[in-house]
């Protein structure tokens, strides 16, 4: 392979071998049981610090076409799709107080969508709303999050403050018997399961993280009791505080300006950086605005998503960092055209340095500690970890009162009860801050909180044991009437909510047809999945379209660098989330429902 170039800046073996480097040294053993599981003494993590009051009702045991768990965009848009298809006698379960979903829990300090706010809130065109900003505030997404269950309806048959605790399919009466923790009975036809992949926090399982005896929450349930302020800041009960806060993800990102603010000290705990792009956040022109028509969002949906996933398109519409990485592949593609040394895959590997040495730049254009700023630069593969976007984070560290405990890839070593040990150092502390995210990589039915039991007794958790197994990741044979809401074996894309969107479209057309026709179950059959399976097998690309690959820093994207043996047969469709769309678009075109069977 050649890379000559006169005008390249790097050595590219030599970054290659630092990201080897820097992956290596992060690599456990354990994976993801690295992670507690909030349960047990642990469950205090998981109480709601957002209700003002619990709701006393008696058990519900009544019977409705469409049970839909989750009140999150995924059961939001699961129910205006199918109120959109006639289906009127819906019921949602949500464990939160409101609908929302994570953008319910997500109230940290600074709290943001780091997509583009016209691409990512879902249902603006048929909810006339625009949003304030480029990029929306969680106050904001938590706003038009309520507004579309008062728009469809949805508030009067839902069910907040409740988890469900078991599915139980009753071949006696064709019906999903829907269990939960407030005694509820319901006859469901139907079971759409929303439950989301970012709702169930997840602690780090350092040793002495129960010795602790200063305060500590997560960051999915921020405790403004102890901080003061709110969402947007003024945090006026540290003043007097040294806090920790354990982790540098996307959350981490928002928070630590409004922390390294208000705290007397603040401690961030680091084991790999995050890539800090531009945020470069504004107004939503009202003039822009009025010149909107009519499909305008699915057009702006699709343009990012294309570039995304690596289509040109004739012109960028969102034009920020997510978009930028495309315009650099076209760059280094024209650059190197005569050049026939140079693969597709090199030269998308050449752009993608580019961007990360550019991402290290601006690391050192903030930071005026070069010790400092050389801890903060991510060195590996952009999208090898989400990337973050922030105008505030990286100046905080030129604060006096805020220090960066680099943990060099290793982590905190352990807790005691009156702070964190980092490489035979105590840090003191008042209060720890858990930035530790969401569960990802366990299985999908500890991550739902309950399992699902469907005909003869079997239990998804069995019948997924090695490896998903459904048609369109979206439903398994044995499970009739039941749909599942996931990027497992289906699409993945980084605007969540247009995937989930296009798997409200695809059910509410199968519900819908069963309804009209008056079928009492429709199934996936055991060849369709098995070919399916098959399908999902046949690309090599891994997980998330190999940009979360083996050769990755660990993270979430991969397990946290363990590679999970069934981590191919549960991968999203390899062919890219534009092809399985027109895929799922075909199926339904067809007319035929290949693959299912009505009774």
């Amino acid at each position: 392979m050649s890379e000559a170039s006169e005008d390249l800046v790097f050595d590219p073996n030599a970054l290659r071998e630092r990201y080897r480097v820097e992956r290596d040294k992060r690599l456990r053993d354990d994976g993801n049981e690295q992670y507690a599981e909030i349960t047990g003494e642990f469950a205090h993590y998981l109480e709601d610090p957002y209700v003002d009051e619990l709701i006393d009702r008696e058990p519900v045991t009544d019977e409705v076409d469409v049970v839909l768990v989750g009140g999150g965009f995924g059961g939001l848009q699961a129910a205006a799709r199918l109120r959109a298809a006639g289906i009127k006698d819906l019921r949602i379960i949500e464990k939160g107080g409101d609908f929302g979903g994570t953008w319910y829990w997500n109230r940290y300090p600074g709290a943001q969508c780091d997509i583009e706010a016209y691409c990512y809130l879902p249902l603006l065109e048929e909810l006339d709303y625009v949003p304030k900003e480029k990029y929306a505030y969680a106050r904001e997404i938590l706003d038009h999050s309520e507004a579309i269950g008062r728009h469809f309806d949805l508030y009067d048959s839902a069910l907040f403050q409740t988890e469900v605790t078991e599915l139980l399919w009753d071949q006696s009466v064709q019906r999903w018997i829907v269990s939960t923790n407030r005694g509820d009975k319901i006859k469901a036809r139907f079971v759409s399961m929303a439950n989301g992949p970012l709702h169930r926090p997840k602690l780090p399982g350092i040793e002495g993280v129960r010795d602790f005896k200063g305060h500590s929450f997560h960051t999915s349930r921020w405790d403004y009791e102890y901080t003061g302020g709110g969402p947007a800041g003024d945090l006026d009960k540290l003043g007097e505080k040294r806090v920790a806060i354990i982790g540098t993800g996307a959350t981490a990102i928002q928070c630590v300006p409004f922390l390294g603010t208000a705290a007397k000290h603040l401690y961030v705990f680091q084991r790999t950086p995050s890539t800090v792009d531009v945020r470069g956040n504004s107004p939503t022109d009202p003039e822009w605005a009025k010149t909107l028509e009519a499909g305008w969002q699915r057009h702006r949906m699709e343009n990012f998503n294309a570039l995304i996933s690596g289509i040109p398109q004739e012109k960028d519409l969102v034009d920020d960092g997510w978009t930028d990485l495309i315009g650099k592949m076209i760059h280094q593609f024209r650059k190197t055209q005569g050049n026939s040394n140079m693969t597709l895959e090199q030269m998308i590997e050449m752009a993608n340095f580019e961007k990360m040495e550019e991402i290290r730049a601006r690391v050192d254009d903030f930071v005026e500690d070069e010790a400092v700023a050389e801890k903060l630069k991510p060195y590996y593969k952009m999208f090898c970890k989400r990337p973050t976007f922030n105008d505030q984070y990286l100046p905080t560290f030129n604060r006096d009162n805020v220090t960066l405990v680099d943990t060099d890839g290793q982590g905190v070593e352990r807790i005691t009860e009156t702070g964190l040990v980092v490489d035979g150092v105590e840090y003191e502390v008042d209060c720890i801050i858990y930035s530790t995210g969401f569960e990802v990589g366990t299985s999908y039915t500890r991550r739902a909180g309950y399992d699902v039991i469907g005909r003869d007794g079997k239990k998804l958790s069995d019948h997924w044991r090695n490896g998903t197994r459904t048609l369109h990741g979206m439903g398994s044979h044995g499970f009739p009437n039941v749909f599942v809401m996931n990027t497992s074996q289906g699409a993945f894309t980084a605007n969540f909510p247009h995937l989930l969107d296009e798997s409200a479209v695809h059910q509410a057309h199968i519900i819908a047809h069963a309804l009209d026709k008056g079928f009492n179950q429709v199934e996936v059959t055991e060849g369709a999945e098995d070919e399916w399976v098959k399908t999902i097998l046949g690309f090599a690309g891994g997980p998330l379209g190999g940009l979360g690959g083996a050769d990755c820093t660990p993270g979430y994207y991969n397990n946290e660098g363990k590679p999970n043996p069934n981590a191919m047969q549960s991968a999203p469709y390899g062919g890219g989330s534009i092809r399985f769309f027109e895929l799922m678009k075909e199926w339904r075109e067809a007319g035929n429902f290949e693959g299912l069977e009505f009774n």
